[in-house]
């Protein structure tokens, strides 16, 4: 099975619990997403990136995107049609960017707004790609896998699926994450061992992610007490 059914399926027992509250503190904004809204963008992802976009099993994706709500979305869905998440755009069949950001080399280009509201970008998406929240909105809040994900399918930057569900729990039992816990989170995806400390080890443990974006750490002590956080993952 895929990363996104062995790891985030689950969850789904409980949907109404809180999956990921986002704050940005340069937008000052602050969104709070279920497991069960979480599931339908990253439904809407895997039906557009397989029906649309043509991505198998093993297909290269990319994504330069930052620590959003968003992005949780975009990478479970990608994982949940069996997409391989790389980090070079050239030759991925598909590479997310935000609506700065450029992909050389990519055969698809997915702009992400990273609108907090969720809208799609104000106006054209840049160099002929395409806008992912208008794109992707349309399709099914159900997803259901035509193909098999093995185990040893590769999943992100060179690690198989295996590999990082066992390293996902393996963190998750590290750095002390449970089921009830609150975690307050400034870490960066972009990289293997950001990726699975922020947000793979939370969902192994079936927790609950408060993410800080552009962060005012003068803001995080308010932060603690409002969210009532219980584990805390900050960048040095």
């Amino acid at each position: 099975m895929s990363v996104t059914a062995r790891l985030f399926a689950p969850l789904l027992s409980a949907p109404a619990t809180p999956l990921i509250t986002h704050y940005d503190d340069v937008l000052g904004s602050r969104i709070e997403l279920s497991r069960a809204t979480v599931a339908n963008w990253a439904a809407k992802t895997a039906n557009w990136l397989r029906d649309e976009l043509d991505v198998e099993v093993g297909s290269p994706v990319s994504v330069a995107l930052p620590s959003h709500w968003q992005t949780v979305g975009v990478l479970l869905g990608a994982w949940w049609c069996g997409a391989h998440v790389v980090a070079d755009p050239a030759g991925a069949t598909v590479a997310f960017i935000g609506p700065d950001g450029s992909a050389p080399g990519a055969e698809s280009v997915a702009v992400v707004a990273l609108d907090p509201l969720g809208r799609g970008l104000s106006g054209e998406a840049p160099d002929g790609g395409l806008d992912y929240l208008v794109e992707s909105r349309i399709f099914g809040d159900d997803f259901i896998a035509y193909d098999q994900v093995p185990g040893d399918a590769p999943a992100f930057h060179g690690f198989t699926v295996d590999d990082l569900i066992s390293l996902a729990a393996t963190r998750a039992s590290a750095l002390n994450i449970g089921a009830g816990d609150r975690v307050l989170s400034t870490l960066d995806w972009s990289t293997s061992d950001g990726l699975t400390d922020g947000l793979l080890s939370v969902l192994s443990a079936g927790a609950s992610l408060v993410q800080c974006s552009n962060v005012d750490v003068a803001a995080l002590p308010k932060r603690r007490e409002s969210e009532r956080t219980t584990v805390e993952l900050l960048r040095p």
